[in-house]
């Protein structure tokens, strides 16, 4: 006689980050407040930041209407290492854990070629904008992540990390998201042994307040973008979002040092 299949686990309606105390920083727009909601959505406790006052409290609204909470603070910047510090402090000091952060924040770069741009006025925000923002929120969390038993990190790089660009002069924004993803591998060995996992999604583009500020969704702009993605249209933030909750969620578990494509198959052109 054989023996019965043992039962299937019972579904659950908790969602697939339930339990988990998750940090996003530029929580107030686009990418950011994306993966916040939907994080929110999937069980998480969020706490977001923002520089902007004004777009923490939309994003604090918007989850409201969905009968969710988030705590956005702001402003904070996360160039600064004391915001930086508060950000995660206040964050460990509310819940007694930080189980995932997600450096969403980023400052709009400056776009000129190598041959134009300035080094003061261009240059120095850029790559600050792009790699400071990334690593004072990582060295404020991380020895929150190492006594909450480890976490995940989520960076984000860019299809620009690994082409370049004929529309707009990319060569610090090129140069940043590079950065990021050679520092989220070191992250990777660094978290290993602590349980801190870290990995980079690389969005294609992605129609946010930034990308709409600078034109990329108009004109020819529009159309040189759309003529190198295979699938038609530019993304949304939920779909760089369903790739964060994957990283920060328990099914990614032996996932570390990654990079996550999510650019409409940009890439594979």
């Amino acid at each position: 006689m054989t023996a019965p299949h043992p039962a299937a686990p019972a579904p659950t309606t908790a969602g697939r980050l339930h339990g988990k105390v998750a940090l996003v920083t530029g929580a107030g727009a686009g990418i950011g407040q994306g993966c916040a909601l939907l994080f929110a959505e999937q069980g998480a406790t969020v706490v977001g930041c923002d520089l902007d006052p004004a777009a923490a409290e939309r994003t604090r609204e918007l989850a409201a209407d969905r009968g969710l909470r988030i705590d956005v603070t702001a402003p904070l910047d996360m160039t600064v290492p004391a915001d930086a510090r508060r950000f995660a402090d206040e964050a460990f000091a509310r819940h007694g854990r930080i189980d995932a952060l997600v450096t969403a924040g980023a400052i709009a770069p400056r776009m000129a070629t190598a041959e134009e741009m300035d080094f003061e006025s261009q240059w120095g925000p850029t790559m600050r904008g792009e790699t400071d923002v990334v690593f004072l929120p990582v060295q404020a969390a991380w020895p929150h992540l190492k006594a909450s038993g480890g976490g995940s990190i989520v960076n984000f790089a860019s299809v620009n990390a690994f082409r370049g660009s004929s529309t707009f002069g990319m060569v610090a924004h090129c140069a940043g998201k590079a950065a990021v993803l050679g520092l989220t591998r070191q992250l990777a060995v660094e978290g290993g042994p602590s349980g801190i996992r870290a990995n980079t999604i690389s969005p294609g583009m992605v129609r946010t307040p930034a990308t709409e500020s600078a034109g990329a969704h108009e004109g020819a702009a529009r159309d040189a973008v759309l003529a190198r993605i295979p699938l038609g249209r530019v993304g949304r933030p939920e779909d760089i979002a369903w790739c964060a909750v994957y990283l920060i969620s328990d099914e990614s578990a032996w996932v570390t040092g990654g990079n996550f494509p999510v650019d409409g198959g940009v890439l594979a052109k």
